[in-house]
């Protein structure tokens, strides 16, 4: 797959795999130094329901090797408690099921490819894309309950199996166009002729077609009014609460978190634009669903499983960027000084190698990284990796619920903690403190921790945030952690609708 604007595999190579009952891609390479994948999505996904943009920017300054976009699923999952629906893309229903998460192992098995180039770029055959809510622990921690009011009303997980992706190599300057083919029970022939002809679209498409942006002004003004779902007398008694369970021997930690929303009254895409802009990050995320959208800037892997490897990697601890390197670097010691910070970091390194030990084979895990200090566009932090050796009995998709959800996110003990949660927090978390990514048939998982992200539903913009809760928290000091964090969000819509004024 080298060779650039020749369609792979031939004709011959197409028609002995669909014979043999193998599933496979045929894909298409092209240069791509006049595109990004911001254009690239704009042209061939225009922002349309189920589509999806994943970016990552390395340490705030460098952008990832791939980017991937998707688009014209065949299949759609969604799940609410125990129960799951999977539907065709005209929302008749094809399977029904009360156990959600085997049903989804089953479906991620389905989409295996069989025939994929060993130079295939990362998510080019990935089958299953879209996010698992916070409301998915209770399938797996049966004991948190699950009491709070759902004032958001979108599923607890939505996932996609595209039929047409894009994925930018950004190093070499390449665009890999792929469609899958998954049934061989028709004409080889016919089947190949049409995937070349649906990649062909796309490539005219991503050269001819129209760049489609805002052509409006918005009607919001600026700066915008940000209404907290929490009074912060309320957050204050949440703090008082949980630190009485800390020192009664309940719990080590907490995360409490709370609600922000203002109205919005753009794209999803004018929001990503600003937002990975002013606040790059590992996970960039832009998914746009039906009638609502998810846009994240997201710093933390919940769980990831690469060619048999599981991979957990926490991050808390935190201070901003200095102005200066000496200054940089004077951050970054008092940092590792930082006794609250580094016991708060050390419990949820031991939390990440207990759910890695969970999945992995015995004496596998390793702490590959342990209190570095990873630099982003804005802050630091303290980072630590945990790996292990998935086990050959263990599904891939139990090794993402072993880490759901993250510690970062949640607490110590875990289970503990996320009853506590349920008994403060005064509504359901959505999206929030679940998990963005894909789900590969051919086993890897990869999926960031839904934080720094924010929700776009009828005119809505809804933002959570949280703050680790120990013995000696200030609560004063952890309300306004919430605050500063979810500004930053708020900082790139206001950002967005700026921009639009100055465009119209």
């Amino acid at each position: 797959m080298n060779s650039l604007n020749k369609v792979w595999p031939d004709r011959a190579t197409f028609k002995k795999n669909y014979q043999d009952g193998k599933s496979q891609l045929v894909g298409l390479a092209l240069i791509a130094d006049t595109q990004t994948p911001v254009s690239a999505y704009l042209r061939l996904a225009g922002g349309k329901p189920y589509t999806f943009l994943l970016e990552s920017v390395t340490g705030g300054e460098v952008l990832g090797r791939y980017s991937a976009i998707g688009m014209e699923p065949d299949l759609l999952w969604s799940s609410n408690g125990h129960k799951a629906t999977l539907r065709d893309t005209k929302g008749n229903i094809v399977e029904k099921s009360d156990d959600a998460v085997t049903h989804l192992k089953s479906l991620v098995a389905k989409a295996k490819i069989d025939a994929v180039p060993d130079d295939a770029p990362p998510m080019l055959a990935s089958g299953w894309f879209g996010y698992m809510g916070y409301g998915m622990v209770h399938l797996v921690e049966p004991t948190v309950p699950d009491t709070k009011p759902d004032n958001i009303g979108i599923p607890d997980s939505v996932m996609m199996r595209p039929t047409l992706m894009a994925v930018f190599d950004n190093i070499r300057q390449v665009v890999h166009l792929a469609v899958p083919v998954r049934d061989t029970s028709g004409d080889a022939d016919k089947t190949y002729d049409a995937a070349v002809t649906r990649l062909m679209a796309a490539k005219q498409t991503l050269i001819y077609g129209d760049l489609p942006l805002a052509d409006r002004g918005s009607n919001v003004s600026t700066p915008i009014a940000i209404k907290p779902h929490t009074d912060e007398a309320q957050y204050l008694k949440m703090v008082s609460r949980a630190k009485e369970d800390i020192l009664a021997g309940e719990i080590f930690q907490v995360v409490l978190s709370q609600r922000f929303s203002a109205d919005f009254d753009l794209s999803a895409a004018d929001l990503y634009r600003s937002l990975r802009r002013l606040n790059p990050s590992p996970f960039l995320v832009l998914m746009t669903l039906d009638g609502y959208s998810l846009i994240a800037s997201s710093p933390e892997i919940m769980v990831r499983v690469r060619k048999g490897e599981v991979t957990i990697r926490p991050i808390a601890g935190t201070r901003p960027r200095g102005k200066t390197r000496e200054q940089d670097e004077a951050l970054a010691t008092e940092l590792l000084a930082d006794p609250k910070e580094c016991a708060e970091h050390l419990m949820l390194l031991d939390l990440g190698r207990n759910d890695v030990g969970r999945v992995a084979a015995i004496g596998s895990v390793k702490v590959t990284e342990r209190f570095t200090v990873e630099k982003y566009s804005h802050v630091m932090h303290i980072v630590s990796n945990v790996v292990g050796q998935l086990d050959k009995n263990v599904h891939p998709l139990d090794a993402l619920f072993a880490g759901f959800p993250a510690g970062t996110v949640s607490g110590a003990p875990k289970v503990r903690a996320m009853q506590i949660i349920d008994e403060l927090e005064g509504e359901r978390r959505s999206f929030y403190a679940g998990c963005i990514g894909y789900l590969d048939g051919n086993g890897d998982v990869d999926t960031c921790i839904a934080l720094r992200t924010a929700l776009l539903k009828d005119g809505k913009l809804y933002v959570q945030s949280g703050a680790g809760i120990v013995a000696d928290s200030v609560p004063a000091s952890e309300h306004q952690e919430c605050v500063n964090k979810a500004k930053a969000l708020f900082r790139a819509a206001e950002d967005a609708l700026d921009l639009s004024k100055v465009q119209s």
